[in-house]
Parts: C-alpha cells; sequence; structure tokens
C-alpha cells in the first residue's frame, strides 16, 4: 500500500517514542543461531510504551512477559541481550537509564533528567514536524461537497457543517507537512463566508487570487458541454425528451463495468441526468488541477504528483460518485487519484427537527455569553476583547464536538448547557480555559520580575532538571510533549493508494489529543504551587517548571492553531 507520509525524519535531532520502540525491538531480534530462542513474530511489536500515571512511576517501556517467552526459551532474556537494550543509542533513541527483567517482563527506565534536559533545549522540534523534500510539488485538493450546492447560509445542515469543519481541519495539517492544499469550490456568498469566518474557517471566496476570469470559466463549461455532446453521440446516450436544463441521461453501470480498477462504488449507481451545474462543478474541479501561472490555463498537474479527495456527508455521497463518474466519463480526471473522505451523520439528542448549522451556533453562541456573564457581569462584557473572546470560546465548543470524534462515526449533540460549559473535562472551552491558565501564569511571573520578587527564567543550559520529580511533570513532557509532533505525522499519512475509494484518516486526533493534555496539565496545576514563596533557594524547582510549563503552552498553541483556534489569555 501507497502512503502519502509526511513523519518525521530520524534526522531531525528529535527523540522520538517511534524511533525508541523501533530500536528496542530490533534489540530483541534474532542476530544469529540462538538454540535457546523460540519462533517469534519479528514482525510484531514487542515492547509498548505506559501512559498511565501509576505504571510510570516505575517503567517507561514493558516487554510483556508473555511477548518474551515467544522469543526466549521461557522468557528468560540472556544478558547479553538485556545489556544491549540498557546500551541504546542512535537517532531519536531516548536515553535509557536502566533495564531489568521482572514477574511482569522487561522493565526499562529512561534517564528523565536528560530526556528533560534535551527535549527542553529544543522544544520547536517537537511542536513542529518538519517537512520532508518529498511533499514539495505535492498538490492535495480537498472537495468540499456541500459548498458546491449551498446558496444561503440557512441551507447549510449540521451534517454540512461536520464536513466543512473536517475539510477545513485537514487543510490546515497537510499545510503544515509541507504539502499545496487547494480548497473547492470558492465560495460565491459572503454571507456563508462570514458564517464560517466566525468558526474561524477562513475559505476562499470566489475572487481570490488565481481563479479563472467569467470568460476562461464559460470557455470551460463549454469544452465540457461539447465534451457530453460528443458523448451522447459516441455513446448513443439519451439525450432527447428531458427536463429542461439537463443535457443529457448517462448509464453509469455500463461505465463501471467496463471499468474493473474501480473498486468501492455504490452497486445501486445506474443512470445520471447531467444537469448544467454539474458542469459547474466541473469547472471548479478542473481549475484546481491547473499549474499555478501555467501557460496553458486548462493544463493539469502531473498526475503523480496530484491527489482530488472528495469531502462528503454520508447522506451524499452517493450524489457525488455520480458527478465523479461524469468527470471520469469525460476523461477529465482520468490521471488524478481520487478519494472519498466520508462523514457520519450528526443528530440532536431528543429532537426530531434538528437546527441548522447557523441556529446551532447561535444556541451555543447564547449558551457561552451566559456561562460568561454569569462568571464576570453582563457590562465587563461590553469589551471587544471579550467579545471576541465569546467568538472564540463558540468555535471552540462547536468544533470539539464535531471533530472529537471519528469521522465514519455518527454525532450525537446535546444541546444544553453543560455542553458549552468549561467545567466538562472533553470540551472545548475546558482546552481554552487551560490554555489560559497557562497565560495567566506567566503574565503574573512577568509582573513579579518587573517587581523584583523573581529573576528571569535562565537559560535551560543552567537549569538542573534533575529537580523535577513530580509524576505530573514526567507525563506531560513523556505523553503529551514528545508524542505531539508524531501526532500531527500520523494524521498526514493519506493512503492514496488502498483499496476502495474510501480513505481513513484520523481527523479527530487533534481534538483528543488537547483534550488529554488539558486534563494531564489541568491535574498538575491543581497540585502543585510553581510560582512559590521568592526564596532563592526555591528558585532552581521554579525555573526547571516554567519552562516545562513553557513548552506545555508551546503546544497547546500549536495544537491550536492545526484547529484554527487561537490560544485566550483569559476566560
Amino acid at each position: 500500500m501507497f502512503f502519502i507520509s509526511l513523519g518525521v525524519s530520524m534526522a531531525t535531532g528529535r527523540l522520538g517514542v517511534g524511533e525508541t520502540l523501533e530500536a528496542l525491538n530490533a534489540a530483541l531480534k534474532p542476530r544469529g543461531p540462538r538454540p535457546h530462542r523460540a519462533t517469534g513474530h519479528p514482525g510484531r511489536s514487542v515492547w509498548f510504551k505506559e501512559s498511565g500515571a501509576r505504571n510510570l512511576q516505575s517503567r517507561d517501556f514493558l516487554a510483556p512477559r508473555g511477548a518474551l517467552k515467544a522469543l526466549f526459551r521461557d522468557g528468560q532474556v540472556p544478558k547479553d541481550v538485556l545489556d544491549a537494550v540498557t546500551a541504546l543509542e542512535g537517532p531519536g533513541v531516548l536515553p535509557v537509564q536502566k533495564c531489568i527483567q521482572t514477574q511482569a517482563g522487561l522493565v526499562l527506565r529512561l534517564e528523565r533528567p536528560a530526556v528533560f534536559q534535551q527535549v527542553l533545549n529544543a522544544v520547536p522540534r517537537y511542536i513542529k514536524p518538519p517537512a520532508l523534500p518529498s511533499a514539495g510539488g505535492k498538490v492535495i485538493i480537498l472537495d468540499c461537497v456541500p459548498l458546491h450546492s449551498q446558496k444561503k447560509v440557512g441551507a447549510l445542515s449540521l451534517n454540512h457543517l461536520r464536513v466543512i469543519l473536517v475539510a477545513d481541519h485537514l487543510a490546515e495539517v497537510l499545510r503544515t507537512q509541507g504539502m499545496e492544499v487547494r480548497l473547492v469550490p470558492a465560495l460565491h456568498d459572503d454571507r456563508i463566508r462570514w458564517f464560517l469566518q466566525q468558526l474561524k474557517v477562513n475559505w476562499p471566496a470566489a475572487s481570490a487570487e488565481g481563479s479563472l476570469s467569467s470568460e476562461a470559466r464559460a470557455a470551460a463549461k463549454q469544452v465540457l458541454r461539447r465534451g457530453v455532446a460528443a458523448l451522447v453521440e459516441q455513446r448513443k446516450l439519451e439525450a432527447r425528451g428531458l427536463p429542461t436544463g439537463v443535457l443529457c441521461k448517462i448509464h453509469l453501470k455500463k461505465f463501471l463495468e467496463q471499468q474493473p480498477h474501480l473498486e468501492g462504488y455504490d452497486a445501486n449507481l445506474d443512470t445520471c441526468l447531467v444537469r448544467e451545474e454539474h458542469l459547474e462543478t466541473l469547472v471548479e474541479l478542473q481549475e484546481a488541477t491547473r499549474p499555478k501561472q501555467s501557460i496553458h490555463p486548462m493544463g493539469p498537474i502531473p498526475k503523480d504528483d496530484c491527489t482530488l479527495i472528495y469531502v462528503v456527508s454520508c447522506e451524499e455521497e452517493f450524489q457525488q460518485q455520480k458527478i465523479d463518474l461524469i468527470w471520469r466519463l469525460l476523461n477529465i480526471s482520468a490521471p488524478f487519484k481520487q478519494k472519498y473522505l466520508v462523514c457520519g451523520p450528526v443528530k440532536v439528542a431528543g429532537s426530531s427537527a434538528p437546527p441548522d448549522a447557523f441556529q446551532y451556533h447561535q444556541v451555543r453562541q447564547a449558551q457561552v455569553h451566559e456561562a460568561s456573564v454569569q462568571k464576570r457581569g453582563r457590562t465587563h462584557l461590553q469589551d471587544e476583547v471579550w467579545k471576541e473572546n465569546i467568538c472564540v470560546l463558540t468555535a471552540a465548543t462547536i468544533k470539539f464536538e464535531m471533530l472529537s470524534t471519528s469521522h465514519r462515526s455518527q454525532i450525537t449533540l446535546n444541546l444544553g448547557a453543560t455542553s458549552a460549559s468549561s467545567k466538562g473535562n472533553r470540551s472545548g472551552t475546558f482546552v481554552m480555559y487551560n490554555c489560559a491558565r497557562l497565560a495567566t501564569l506567566f503574565e503574573n511571573y512577568k509582573r513579579a520580575v518587573e517587581r523584583g520578587l523573581y529573576p528571569a527564567l535562565p537559560s535551560t543550559s543552567e537549569i538542573d532538571f534533575s529537580l523535577l520529580h513530580e509524576e505530573g511533570e514526567w507525563l506531560l513532557l513523556f505523553n503529551d510533549i514528545i508524542p505531539f509532533s508524531e501526532v500531527l505525522s500520523q494524521l498526514a499519512k493519506l493512503p492514496v493508494s488502498s483499496p476502495g475509494i474510501r480513505i481513513p484518516i484520523s481527523t479527530e486526533a487533534i481534538c483528543k489529543f488537547l483534550v488529554q493534555l488539558s486534563m494531564d496539565f489541568s491535574s498538575y496545576y491543581n497540585r502543585i504551587h510553581i510560582l512559590r514563596e521568592p526564596q532563592p533557594h526555591l528558585f532552581g524547582q521554579m525555573f526547571a517548571r516554567l519552562q516545562l510549563m513553557q513548552a506545555v503552552r508551546d503546544v497547546f498553541h500549536r495544537a491550536l492553531s492545526a484547529l484554527h483556534l487561537p490560544p485566550l489569555s483569559q476566560i
């Protein structure tokens, strides 16, 4: 299976969980005939990373006893293998302190102060995976199907809104990895564009730079119309006695039977009425496949450099497959890989008539506003900064509701006020609240420095990270900071050559990561006083903790930017 893989390079100088697991598994593989070894599964991972606070008290990685029995007689690991694991080194490999065999299996603990030192000395490497040279020149076209047919903002359903948010989030992640992403279609309706901007979705407008002129669009449409006419002539398709605006009726089932390589299309596809609006959609797609500044406006991007992904709701996938096949039939899109990212339905608990997307936004905005009034008072919220805060909190609430679930699964919304509260530990407002707590922490520290209570934060090379020995401190580094770039990289892997037309992508990964990060940070912050008494003998530990919190803040900001959510300084 071929992937567009934009993972982390071994040469980045970044310590990684993936690189460490790979090295640990390699250390247990046979390097020659050993009569005491049993037959195992060399392709299967023996080690796994610990993540729970309880287990992390004593170990960071574990090779379970049962897995060891598949490799060694009686599961007893030879001393030379134990020594090899303890001495592991290499690009990206976390430094090992000790590895011992216990009843549970091989227990490995890392050299934690050294890991703190190396990671916190190079935080930028952990918050943004480097773009690979192979990403250069690659183009991903994301076709947000609901936006083709919408004329008014009131026509956007909850299903449509989910598709739009998924497409917008995926586009940002792919851009971060160095891909060129083109969004289709450009928006013609200013009201829809304004509504999406309230949700921090900056979708391109129809007048954006690079769009075809009206004359060029008309010419392109005429080319397609002639193609349909030729198709009718060649295939003797039905072109008479059809409704106004219908160019012809195409028998798609016959076409699919002639294309055995096309797998995964709905078995119920039979005929399709080709309408004028279908040609407009095809013009949008054709325009997106043009190289920038091309002397041939209708010339396509080289086939190996372009992938088209239709982002569509489950209720509209069937109709979109018809348009897809029209394009294939006209032999316009044949060179390009085409995949479907299908989003499951959005339901509202206890409602037979769910609100549209705009009404849903109004409900959540009113709830966020009311929660802010109860906390800060109505007069305070007239400030422009707080109006923007409410806008961001509303967008965060909606995005986490829509994006925290796998795109293939159904979402059931509860429109009660508690869903927009920061008290729930899985909500967008909970994440924004904890991010704001970090802003408050550093603002308080800055003011204390200005008053002469604390010295300025020294460089990381002067900080003693062995003073970080609280469970929550290692958990934040090991579970949240180190793996973050790997989360981004996994999300950017597109199995474009996988069988069938549907493509699975973990679009929920960033929201789930942010929720877990918020829970880990909140648990730690509620127990530990970081800004302690201004006594010199306490400064060393305070500096180490502030450096860690600075890295946590950077991860928060970078993860939120993948959702187009700006961090807030107060809530």
